[in-house]
């Protein structure tokens, strides 16, 4: 579902992914697939390309809040630390957010940011 303003929102509504598949030339292109996200308090960014992540935070951001999450997690990984750097970069200075950290170890440790949300 895409709002007034362009950007796409997260919800138990369908959310519109991209995937590549080879043209005729061998060049890839840019497909809609669409995916049912359902809305908790932990986000896993796994199954998303790169370039769909700061998008994809920012709705899921929004819904989080609209169904009055307080406390959200949001799963990167671990890896290099790109995506956590990413995330974090997006998280800081976002107008829903009142503060965010690495998880706990329990939790997902750096490979797992959680944020806490301003209130609707």
């Amino acid at each position: 579902m895409r709002r007034g303003d362009g950007k796409r929102r997260l919800g138990e509504e369908d959310v519109t992914r991209f995937r590549d598949e080879p043209h005729d030339d061998g060049e890839a292109a840019v497909e809609p697939e669409t995916i049912v996200v359902e809305i908790t308090d932990t986000f896993d960014l796994h199954d998303f390309h790169p370039r769909e992540i700061p998008e994809l935070v920012d709705a899921y951001l929004e819904a989080a809040q609209e169904k009055g999450f307080i406390d959200v997690r949001i799963v990167h990984g671990r890896g290099k630390g790109v995506q956590r750097a990413r995330v974090q970069s997006l998280l800081n200075g976002h107008t829903r957010v009142e503060s965010f950290a690495d998880a706990p170890g329990d939790r997902g440790g750096w490979g797992a940011t959680l944020v806490k949300l301003r209130p609707a």
